[in-house]
């Protein structure tokens, strides 16, 4: 991978292919290998660029306070994108929703996958959930967060773990435990995203929830495609959280026209 260094350590990247830029942003819980099944396709026509999110895969934990989005700015400043097709997925997707409000003539267009939205009222499930990572965080047990994290994000609460993807759980449990090691101090410098308004999108953007996924993740994907004006929205049957990795292939299906758009 490639490294873009600045004051707060650094952010590492992969570009691969040729044509107009795409750029990944990938899940709170993975890095930029999450990606790996669907860039094969869009390299056909796109260059796709794929980085990790500061404390997350082999990017630097950050030294200081620092935001997502001024870090994506300077990743196209440095590659010499001015305007690019954002794709992002969860906490990813919400960095492209915050970019897409602050730098809007850099944005040809904008899917989003299973984004969260800042002030949501969280269900009794995912409090719960937040409730146990925390304790096992707190008791040292990293072993016992990955599982909660596995569970609730990966196989989701609508299937049994034999009817996920053979493989998908090891692929992710790395990142997974890197997230989680540097959780405390992404969240002590992270400014966080700004709560602008949705409706100030005037990039194309695209949808997606996964059917199987939190049913507060399915609202809020439909808040966002009824929120910004000229959004769609695609659900994915056979996806939880993480449509990249469960539904790659329909992903990708999509992803070509729209991003051609």
């Amino acid at each position: 991978m490639l490294t873009l260094a600045d004051d707060l350590g650094h952010l590492s990247y992969v570009v691969a292919g040729d044509g107009p830029p795409v750029v990944l942003v990938h899940a709170g819980v993975a890095d930029h290998r999450m990606w790996d099944a669907v860039v094969p396709d869009l390299t056909e026509r796109h260059t796709v660029v794929r980085y990790d999110l500061r404390g997350f895969g082999e990017s630097a934990p950050p030294s200081g306070p620092f935001r997502e989005t001024d870090d994506l700015r300077r990743l196209l400043d440095h590659l010499g994108y001015e305007r690019v097709r954002l794709v992002g997925a969860s906490w990813g997707g919400r960095v492209a929703v915050d970019f897409s409000i602050t730098h809007p003539g850099r944005v040809h267009s904008l899917a989003l996958l299973a984004p969260p939205q800042p002030g949501y009222d969280w269900s009794a499930e995912m409090v719960a959930y937040d409730e146990a990572e925390t304790a096992a965080l707190a008791s040292g047990d990293l072993d016992a967060a990955v599982r909660i994290n596995l569970d609730m994000w990966l196989r989701g609460p609508a299937r049994r773990w034999e009817d996920v993807a053979a493989g998908l759980a090891d692929r992710l449990r790395g990142p997974l435990r890197t997230s989680l090691v540097n959780q405390g101090v992404v969240a002590e410098y992270s400014q966080g995203v700004t709560k602008g308004d949705d409706s100030a999108i005037s990039a194309p953007a695209l949808v997606g929830i996964g059917k199987l996924d939190v049913a507060d993740f399915q609202d809020i994907g439909r808040r966002y495609a009824s929120e910004i004006p000229d959004a769609a929205l695609v659900e994915f049957a056979t996806a939880a959280h993480l449509i990249a990795l469960d539904a790659p292939t329909e992903l990708t299906a999509l992803l070509g026209p729209f991003l051609a758009r």
